[in-house]
């Protein structure tokens, strides 16, 4: 391994990176900064060498303005194997959302869809899967799933099962591709989910946990809080009859949705709020006596979590890392399902290399591979988090072979 500070002849540095980038968009060195609310002078001193852009939130930022990945940006200092990737599944299911064919429409199915009950089944084992952390599996279902849907599932006036069968695959489709990287395609399936919910306010509040989750994969803030608080008046305004069991944990969902979103928008005072109103739902909610249902668990330990991320959104990093200790040391944490405890470990890097500890965004990255490895394997988010701890040079050992593991290699 070479140092962080030496390069090979045949790298281009971040800054030449950037100015590439920012040029062939037509974007001058004012306009770029402005939209990235930086100075000239700091855009400038980055792409001369001047400056080190090393912050990982930074980075994000830049890479976002210049539409390209994080990883983009950070590609001359490692080099990724494809065997990991999941291009191939992800087409799959795009190819799975772009048909619109229906039952006798000439299409080449060879056997009969399932029945409503026989999909419901499947679409509850493909949960399981995705809460164990088993993406892969999921992947392999998600294309079929949603063909037999298509062709099963025709809502009704008054029927609720195919309408619910419909959300629960949408939803699950949508969840997955955000984890991906394909925001654009998890809105279109966060979408079909809503439109399935066909009004209903327990499953438009489950559409619109996916939704807001797409959304926020866009860099749509508002768009997001506007959709998970419009679900919270519907729900709010239904009447005692047609509340179902479990609304609290709905909503208290749909409200940390709403703060991580209020968050990414920099608005410290509605996150504030929205996090308190969640913190009190969840005083009379343990996650101990809550069955996790199509990815909604809740409870004070998830709320102490997304405490710990939307400090980390507005940059107060150090009560974003004392939240994610005291939350992450609770015996309710251990309860979450994997996939979640795996998401927030992920998550939380960003924090420890922002306050420039790389050797505990190492250790969260490694755990988090314990705990679900497909979330490392397949996340572009954790590549490009494990490939910033590399570039802090010094990895552990541990670090060292999950790089190794996902095909991740330091450049001689």
């Amino acid at each position: 391994m070479t140092g962080p500070g030496r390069r090979n002849g045949n790298e281009l540095p971040i800054g030449r990176r950037v100015a590439q980038l920012r040029a062939r968009r037509g974007m001058s060195q004012q306009v770029f900064a402005d939209r990235i609310r930086k100075s000239k002078s700091w855009v400038d001193k980055v792409e001369r060498g001047v400056r080190t852009l090393d912050r990982l939130s930074v980075i994000e930022t830049v890479a976002g303005a210049l539409g390209v990945a994080p990883g983009v940006l950070l590609a001359g200092k490692v080099q990724r194997a494809r065997a990991a990737d999941s291009g191939g599944a992800v087409e799959g299911v795009r190819a799975a959302l772009a048909r619109y064919d229906m039952p006798g429409s000439g299409n080449d199915r060879q056997s009969p869809p399932p029945s409503v009950r026989q999909l419901d089944d499947q679409a509850g084992y493909a949960w399981t899967a995705y809460r164990n952390g088993h993406h892969p599996q999921v992947l392999r279902m998600l294309p079929d799933l949603l063909g037999d849907s298509r062709h099963t599932c025709h809502p009704q006036p008054g029927d609720a099962s195919t309408a619910e069968v419909l959300v629960r695959v949408y939803r699950l489709a949508a969840q997955v591709l955000v984890k991906l990287g394909e925001a654009d395609l998890a809105w279109l399936a966060a979408d079909r989910a809503m439109t399935a919910a066909a009004g209903d306010p327990r499953r438009a509040g489950l559409a619109a946990v996916s939704l807001a989750q797409a959304l926020r994969a866009l860099r749509r803030g508002r768009l997001a809080m506007t959709a998970a608080l419009t679900a919270v008046h519907q729900l709010d305004l239904a009447r005692p009859p047609d509340c179902p069991a479990g609304g609290p944990a709905l909503t208290g969902t749909l409200l940390i949705e709403a703060a991580l979103a209020a968050a990414v928008s920099g608005d410290a005072a509605a996150t504030a709020d929205l996090i308190e109103r969640a913190a009190r739902l969840a005083a009379t909610h343990d996650e101990r006596h809550h069955r996790d249902h199509d990815g909604v668990g809740f409870g004070p330990t998830t709320v102490e979590l997304a405490r710990a991320l939307t400090a980390m959104h507005l940059g107060d990093h150090h009560r974003a890392v004392t939240t994610h200790r005291r939350a992450t040391g609770d015996d309710a944490w251990h309860l979450l399902p994997a996939e979640h405890r795996a998401a927030h470990l992920i998550d939380i890097t960003r924090t420890h290399l922002d306050l420039g500890d790389p050797h505990a965004a190492g250790r969260a990255l490694v755990t988090a591979d314990a705990i679900a490895p497909a979330e490392i394997r397949l996340r572009p988010a954790a590549h490009t988090a494990l490939t910033a701890v590399l570039r802090a040079g010094s990895p552990t050992a541990d670090v060292t072979r999950l790089a190794a593991t996902l095909g991740l290699t330091w450049l001689p």
